[in-house]
């Protein structure tokens, strides 16, 4: 019975001793190991064996790139102005082993390192400036940070501002100027509208003018060479005269109006040719004269 009992220790000790020497790491990890308290070496992802109860591997290190956001911060401008701004930082461990023994929490240095350097950039800008110059803001805050962190072993990827809220009064006064600049450009839309439709309207009625005008021409010219053709007689002409009298009336206001003797003589030779007589002078296309009863 001892003997089952002491094989049974023993076994269990070669467990746990194989535990302790055998080691592995994670894909996109990494773990510092220390010999006796002082730093050895960096075990790779995949299997490791170390010298059980003389290495101590340390805790994982995540070698992946890293989202690290932070709460807004209240930064003054040049204008004297207070806007809160939002940050986000992409970093990546390039190093664990500078991560773990140059600096005690690299995730709260880098967030203090950002306050700091906004807070330089920004007191340089006006409110105007801060607005509308993201992209320079990125760039050096970018460019500060990751000449800070190289030394601590991280390599800051990029940086974003998600959000510059700047103060109420701020905002109200913006958004009027916005609205202004909206109606002013819909004001502006709608006269070019109504400027392009009256031009269209006469510019059409225009042409309308013009057609009209051509085709009373080619009418006038068609009934000119027709009369010419036929050679018309009297009577025919007087039959004109009186299709012309209804026209002359229709006029608003004609409440007097004053007959040419033409048309006085054409009626009586119109008069005369319907009652079969003829004159001499109709007979050759003359107009007698008219005299009273």
């Amino acid at each position: 019975m001892a003997e089952l009992i002491f094989g049974l220790v023993i076994a269990l000790l070669a467990v746990a001793l194989v535990l302790r020497t055998v080691r592995i790491v994670p894909q996109a990890r990494a773990s510092n190991v220390e010999r006796l308290g002082r730093y050895l070496r960096t075990l790779e992802p995949g299997l490791n064996i170390v010298i059980p109860f003389i290495d101590r591997p340390r805790a994982l290190i995540d070698l992946r790139e890293q989202v690290i956001s932070f709460e807004p911060r209240s930064v003054i401008t040049e204008d004297n102005l207070v806007v809160d701004i939002d940050t986000v930082l992409y970093v990546q461990v390039t190093d664990p082993r500078a991560a773990a023994y140059e600096i005690r929490d690299y995730i709260q240095a880098i967030e203090q390192l950002t306050v700091t350097t906004l807070r330089n950039v920004i007191g340089s800008l006006d409110l105007e400036k801060v607005l509308t110059s993201r992209e320079h803001i990125n760039s050096q805050l970018r460019g500060v940070l990751d000449e800070a962190s190289g030394k601590w072993g991280i390599r800051v990827n990029r940086v974003e501002l998600k959000a510059i809220d700047p103060p109420p009064s701020i905002k109200e006064s913006m958004e009027k100027q916005m609205r202004a600049d909206r109606e002013k450009r819909a004001a502006i839309l709608t006269a070019e509208g109504l400027r392009q439709s009256r031009i269209l309207t006469a510019e059409g009625d225009r042409q309308a003018a013009i057609l009209r005008a051509e085709g009373q021409a080619k009418a006038i010219d068609t009934v000119f060479e027709a009369i010419h053709r036929n050679d018309p007689d009297p009577k025919l002409l007087a039959y004109q005269y009186l299709q012309m009298l209804p026209e002359l009336a229709k006029g608003p206001g004609n409440t007097f109006w004053v007959i040419p003797s033409e048309v006085t003589s054409a009626l009586q030779n119109v008069t005369k040719a319907f009652n079969g007589i003829t004159t001499p002078e109709v007979a050759n296309g003359k107009n007698p004269e008219i005299t009273p009863d």
